[in-house]
């Protein structure tokens, strides 16, 4: 089992995907359920606006992203970071679905 490329509190280093987390965190939501498999954007980005239930629906996406990328953790402790720092969670689920590439990370020349 591995971790997450980027830390939870590892905002900043994507500004992009960070500033778009902070104010329009119901569609980065619904992109994010849809790139892990978890239903449409749309449905997801609405149902993330239901307080509990969006709360419930981060959780779910962040459980299948780990699951899909193997990352060590329990649906109890994405319940845990959902509720209590459901920004941050939405943006490190975000960027480790874009992946490095589009993590604001320079590539390598060979």
């Amino acid at each position: 089992m591995g971790e997450w490329n980027f830390g939870l509190f590892g905002c900043f280093g994507n500004c992009g995907v960070c500033i778009k987390g902070y104010f329009c965190p119901c569609i980065v939501a619904g992109e994010n359920a849809e790139k892990a498999g978890r239903g449409s954007c749309l449905t997801c980005t609405l149902a993330s606006l239901l307080g509990p239930v969006g709360i419930y629906c981060i959780a779910k996406t962040r459980e299948k992203t780990r699951e899909n990328h193997n990352i060590d953790g329990g649906f109890c402790g994405d319940c845990l970071v959902s509720w209590f720092c459901p920004f941050c969670s939405i943006v490190q689920v975000a960027r480790q679905l874009n992946g490095p590439s589009a993590a604001g990370e320079s590539m390598a020349r060979e």
